[in-house]
């Protein structure tokens, strides 16, 4: 058992020193990253299509990166945006790492990009432990997921620095509890931000954009707690967002760095559609 425990902070603390190299030189030529973390079917794509399109439209120089097990489907729903796109399969990996983040922007970041957004693996447990040199780290929930989301997935909703709730046009169908989802996101995350939106209704489209920019222009981010207090105990898993604060991770629950399914993929270099690179995992 210390072998595996270890093993693992072996690897995390090896992808926090990646983060942190990733995120000095994103930094250093004005690329602000924007790490998105949800459950599968959270409507994550639907509203960063959103986004994109406003960024665009407001003449933000952006691209996207989306990860997925397999498919192609939503690069291709977030290319319609007119951005540059890629999609990553991670062949059954549960995670992005910033390694890995670091070889798929090698050569195909344009060089003017001011902001990047990741679509992570939809999954609440694994990527939560990983640093992807991000500048803000995001964690959505739609309303259909329950109000005690925050309360299963203390890591992911602890460390976020900012919680968007998705499908709030569908609020009232589902009974969504307002009151109980922000008293749960307190609880294990005091003072961080909560954005409710609808990319189908429109409601909050361009706040998650301008939080991004904000923090791109040298604003603080939120620094949460769960953060402060591992630093304070010596963490050696955390990392430095640029913006004025430590973050570090809570490595508590299981990371499968295996794969969970066998995925065989043929996707190996460009694809035909005009703003989407399909890349296969490079580890």
């Amino acid at each position: 058992m210390c072998r595996v425990v270890d093993l693992r902070q072996a690897v995390l603390a090896k992808n926090d020193v990646a983060a942190q190299v990733l995120r000095t030189e994103l930094t250093a030529r004005g690329t602000t990253v924007v790490n998105l973390l949800s459950s599968p079917g959270s409507g994550k794509t639907a509203l960063l299509e959103r986004e994109l399109l406003l960024a665009r439209e407001r003449g933000v120089p952006v691209a996207a990166l989306t990860a997925d097990l397999a498919t192609e489907n939503d690069a291709l729903r977030l290319a319609r945006s007119g951005v540059p796109v890629k999609q990553v399969l991670t062949d059954g990996l549960c995670h992005l790492e910033a390694a890995m983040l670091g070889r798929h922007l090698d050569g195909w970041l344009p060089g003017d990009t001011r902001l990047l957004f990741v679509e992570n693996v939809g999954n609440l447990v694994c990527p939560a432990g990983y640093d992807l040199g991000e500048s803000l780290r995001v964690v959505l929930a739609s309303v259909t997921e329950g109000e005690d989301k925050p309360l299963k997935y203390p890591t992911a909703f602890g460390l976020a620095q900012l919680v968007v709730v998705t499908k709030t046009d569908i609020a009232r169908a589902v009974e969504f509890d307002e009151a109980a989802f922000r008293a749960n996101v307190e609880q294990v995350n005091p003072g961080v931000e909560i954005v409710l939106t609808s990319a189908r209704a429109g409601e909050g489209l361009g706040v998650l954009l301008d939080r991004a920019l904000a923090i791109g222009a040298g604003g603080g981010a939120h620094a949460p707690v769960m953060a402060r207090q591992q630093h304070a105990h010596g963490h050696t898993h955390g990392h430095s967002h640029g913006h004025g604060h430590d973050h570090d991770h809570d490595h508590d629950h299981d990371h499968d760095h295996g794969r969970d399914e066998d995925q065989g993929h043929e996707h190996d270099g460009d694809h035909e559609h005009p703003h989407v690179q399909t890349a296969a995992p490079t580890r």
